[in-house]
């Protein structure tokens, strides 16, 4: 069974983009084996990542992030049961934040700001979809 997780933490140390290679390098090499996919999208102070795969796959890695001590205020936004993969391009696509347009942002939420905390996980999921669409997602897998 398929499922799809959407979760937002904050940081424990300013990101920079050291932490964001480190945590692509390790799912390129960690989420194939797992049957994980998924999109890594990130700013100054805040997580936000949607992993797809199997059940039991996809609670474990959350479990982990959870409990990871580079991650604080973990907050589960959407878990869902999905007849097929909408991230499956990725072993872990990403989106710096920062560079996207700020109406975009606006567009799903009070403010021109990212804050999955504030918004609903749909509207943080319809967001991925755009930039999906948009083609915002940057593909690291090569």
């Amino acid at each position: 069974m398929l499922v799809r997780l959407l979760y937002a933490s904050r940081p424990a140390t300013p990101i920079n983009p050291s932490v964001v290679d480190s945590i692509l390098e390790q799912s390129r090499l960690k989420n194939p084996p797992r049957g994980i996919s998924g999109i890594l999208c990130y700013g100054e102070d805040l997580f936000m990542q949607v992993l797809e795969g199997g059940r039991d796959e996809v609670c474990e890695l959350y479990n982990t992030i959870a409990g990871d001590a580079r991650h604080l205020n973990v907050r589960l936004l959407s878990y869902s049961e999905i007849p097929e993969r909408r991230f499956g391009g990725w072993t872990m696509g990403q989106v710096n934040i920062n560079r996207v347009n700020p109406s975009l942002l606006l567009k799903y939420a009070e403010k021109a700001v990212l804050n999955p905390f504030t918004c609903s996980g749909q509207a943080s999921m319809a967001l991925l979809e755009e930039l999906i669409a948009t083609a915002s997602v940057l593909n690291r897998d090569c």
